[in-house]
C-alpha cells in the first residue's frame, strides 16, 4: 500500500512540473506533448489545425508516458495510462480546458480557444493505472520524424564574416 502511494505521488509531482511528456500509442512513436496536469491525470488537446497531433490515443486504449526533468531533460519515471476523451461541454471538459487554456502558449485566437477546441479538437485526460514502467538502460534515441517544417539551407557567405566581427570586439 505504501509503495503504491509513493509511487502515485513520484508520478503526480514529476508530471506536474514537467513541461512535456513523452506518449507511446498503440502502435505509434513516442510523440512530446504539451499538457497540464488536473484532477489526478495528465491532459492534452490537440488532432485540430494549430495543435498538436495524437496518434494513436484512441479513448479507452492505453499509452505509455515518460516524464522528463525539466532542468536536466533526463527520464524521470514511465507509467501506463488509461486513455479518456471527454466529451465537449462537460462538466469535466470546461474544467480541464480552463486549466488547459492556461498552459496554452501563442494560441492564434486567445479567448475563442475553447469555442475552437470543442468544435475541431480532441481533449484527453491520460489516467495512471498504477503501473510504472522500469526506465530502460539504453538512450531510445530515435531519427526525427519526417517533416515539411525542417529544411536545410546553406549559410550565407557573409555569416562567418558578421560572427567573426563581434568575437573581435
Amino acid at each position: 500500500m505504501t509503495s503504491e502511494l509513493l509511487d502515485q505521488a513520484l508520478v503526480e509531482e514529476a508530471t506536474k512540473k514537467s513541461g512535456l511528456i513523452w506518449v507511446r500509442g498503440p502502435g505509434s512513436p513516442a510523440r512530446a506533448l504539451w499538457h497540464a496536469w488536473h484532477e489526478g491525470a495528465a491532459c492534452v488537446v490537440g488532432d485540430g489545425p494549430g495543435e498538436q497531433p495524437l496518434p494513436g490515443l484512441a479513448d479507452g486504449a492505453e499509452a505509455e508516458v515518460t516524464v522528463r526533468s525539466k532542468d536536466k531533460g533526463g527520464r524521470l519515471v514511465s507509467w501506463t495510462a488509461k486513455v479518456v476523451e471527454l466529451g465537449a461541454g462537460s462538466e469535466q471538459w470546461e474544467a480541464t480546458v480552463a486549466e488547459l487554456k492556461g498552459k496554452r502558449l501563442n494560441a492564434p485566437d486567445g479567448e475563442a480557444m475553447p469555442g475552437r477546441w470543442a468544435r475541431e479538437c480532441r481533449v484527453l485526460r491520460l489516467e495512471p493505472t498504477g503501473a510504472l514502467g522500469a526506465l530502460p538502460d539504453g538512450s531510445l534515441a530515435e531519427a526525427p520524424l519526417p517533416s515539411a517544417a525542417t529544411t536545410r539551407r546553406p549559410i550565407p557567405a557573409g555569416l562567418p564574416r558578421l560572427l567573426l566581427k563581434k568575437k573581435r570586439r
